[in-house]
């Protein structure tokens, strides 16, 4: 995994430009049946990927917490939600509640969330490739790319598959 993550960065580059291309063109004319392809696509992606082997989004790229994920999981820490914030948050120039630090503090050394049945909505949802109305997502999906392998997978295999 560690070979793939060293050169993410390098292919994702070289398509970004492409990537974005597409997805404009993909936000003016959806396929009708777009959204099952993109299910078909996150599913047969995740068959044989293992986040677990991974965890890039974790050590890379901090989540935005809303406040109801701040309640939930400050409640599960058993903090009040002002101390976790204090603790773990900082907020960022867009007025966002984002991690301190990285790589996040609830990942362990096995790849494991320390948190994971209350963690942040944006982790529950990463990379966000099997979301209704997909072609809305083009910004967030092509910044991904660069981020985990999985979404690079599923964006190249949904160009091959539309039409690039």
């Amino acid at each position: 995994m560690q070979d793939v993550l060293r050169v993410l960065p390098k292919k994702a580059r070289e398509k970004e430009r492409e990537n974005r291309q597409f997805f404009t063109r993909l936000k003016r004319r959806p396929p009708k049946n777009l959204d099952s392809i993109v299910q078909e696509l996150h599913h047969n992606e995740f068959e044989h990927t293992d986040c677990l082997s991974c965890a890039n989004c974790c050590k890379t790229t901090g989540p935005l917490f809303t406040r109801a994920d701040i309640d939930r999981i400050s409640k599960h820490l058993k903090m009040k939600a002002a101390s976790f914030e204090d603790t773990y948050l900082r907020t960022d120039e867009d007025g966002d509640h984002v991690l301190q630090e990285l790589p996040c503090a609830f990942l362990g050394p096995d790849n494991y969330c320390s948190i994971y049945e209350v963690r942040p909505k944006a982790c529950r949802e990463y990379p966000h490739t099997d979301r209704r109305r997909f072609e809305q997502l083009g910004k967030l999906t092509v910044k991904n790319t660069f981020v985990c392998p999985a979404a690079y997978n599923i964006v190249e295999e949904m160009k091959k598959r539309i039409g690039n």
